[in-house]
């Protein structure tokens, strides 16, 4: 992740371990992908010339959803621009309901 989205990629990845004990990570399609040991993938982080993405591939089921919306009905999507403020505590409880969905099996 090139520039200011490695800060935010070391902070999105120090959040997620913290919010989620024993999370698992996998890197596929230059993504980064976070699961729980027998529940699938519930997040992956994408990063794209003007901001870094963060897709909840179970985002409708969260209260209240993130708020973009993807093509897929159950995806949905924050994205991070290089001046945009992170609240910390509404991405976790965000973290923390999508980890405790039962995720996606993508490899």
């Amino acid at each position: 992740m090139p520039g200011w989205k490695k800060k935010v990629g070391r902070h999105l990845d120090a959040l997620i371990e913290g919010t989620v004990p024993g999370v698992r990570k996998a890197v596929r399609w230059n993504t980064p992908f976070y699961g729980v040991e027998g529940q699938g993938w519930f997040l992956a982080i994408h990063c794209y010339t003007k901001y870094v993405q963060v897709t909840f591939l179970h985002g409708e089921k969260l209260h209240p959803p993130p708020p973009k919306k993807s093509k897929q009905k159950s995806v949905r999507y924050l994205d991070i621009h290089e001046d945009f403020d992170l609240d910390d505590e509404a991405l976790a409880d965000w973290i923390r309901q999508a980890s405790s969905i039962p995720g996606e099996s993508l490899f």
